[in-house]
């Protein structure tokens, strides 16, 4: 099986603060990939860093092509590079970091493949489901402003076949009832599918869900894990998550990468996870002795 995402020496640094030190793991295409760590590890940090919101220190992180191999996009390529002062005086440095700073960061890596979700449900809230469905696809849609006032053939099979897209996504995550419905107003449950379908909207190859469990209770918790498992078994979507529900991460990974204080501490599949010292001190906090 071939890496869709490997990341290799992954280091960040705020100020004086080392919150990620040589990260390195690879998710396989076709796969559930967990980080899984206590509170303050990283996992996060990670996440934004691989998703385009930070751009690492150092390091690489590489999203590889639909026949694997060593090629592949170089994400943190494309974050390009924070101002400086002598940019000032220099109008091609200055155009440079304009340009990515314009057209860069996380939506240049979505465009490439790599959506998510986020901790803390990021919807727009005065907008329908539907809605919020038709804006995550506003890359897909290149028709101008012309033609959008228009309303030229081109525009309207564009808009139909967003629709589409949304309505099978609404289908999936039983939706379909509330497409009209202000986002704001959906039960709890129903906004983390939304915001999974919204994602899932952009078409990704990858997809990372920040704790996409946080806040369910048991029977939505169950239902969401079938979701997952049939957005791999029916879609092919790849999926990296960051979940504390232990049951959850380990009815539906196929591997766990555990962070520890900013650095991996271990990798491997569930059963062996469950069993390592390192884990159990550092996650499940007994020593590695008992």
């Amino acid at each position: 099986m071939r890496n869709l995402l490997t990341v290799e020496g992954l280091t960040m640094r705020f100020g004086g603060v080392t919150a990620l030190q040589g990260v390195h793991f690879a998710v396989q295409q076709g796969t559930i990939t967990a980080l899984i760590g206590p509170n303050g590890a990283g996992k996060t940090t990670v996440f934004n860093c691989v998703t385009g919101f930070y751009k690492a220190t150092a390091g690489t992180i590489r999203l590889h092509g639909p026949s694997g191999g060593v090629g592949g996009v170089d994400l943190l390529a494309m974050l390009g590079e924070p101002f400086r002062l002598s940019d000032c005086w220099q109008p091609k440095a200055l155009g440079r970091r304009l340009y990515y700073k314009l057209f860069g960061g996380p939506h240049r890596v979505n465009r490439v493949g790599v959506a998510r979700t986020f901790q803390n449900i990021r919807l727009f809230n005065e907008l329908t489901v539907l809605e919020n469905l038709l804006v995550a696809q506003h890359a897909k849609v290149h028709s101008g402003l012309l033609a959008g006032l228009l309303q030229t053939a081109a525009f309207k099979r564009q808009e139909q076949a967003a629709i589409a897209r949304a309505s099978e996504w609404l289908r999936f995550f039983d939706l379909v009832k509330d497409a009209n419905r202000l986002a704001g107003e959906l039960p709890y449950g129903h906004q983390r599918r939304l915001e999974m379908a919204r994602a899932l909207c952009t078409e990704p190859r990858l997809l990372c869900l920040d704790e996409p469990a946080a806040g369910l209770n048991p029977n939505e918790t169950r239902a969401l894990s079938q979701l997952i498992l049939a957005l791999r078994a029916k879609h092919g979507i790849t999926v990296l998550l960051i979940e504390h529900d232990m049951g959850l991460v380990m009815d539906i990974s196929d591997h766990l990468v555990v962070l520890d204080h900013g650095e991996v501490i271990a990798q491997g599949r569930p059963a062996a996870i469950q069993q390592d010292p390192r884990v159990l001190e550092a996650y499940l906090g007994t020593g590695g002795s008992e």
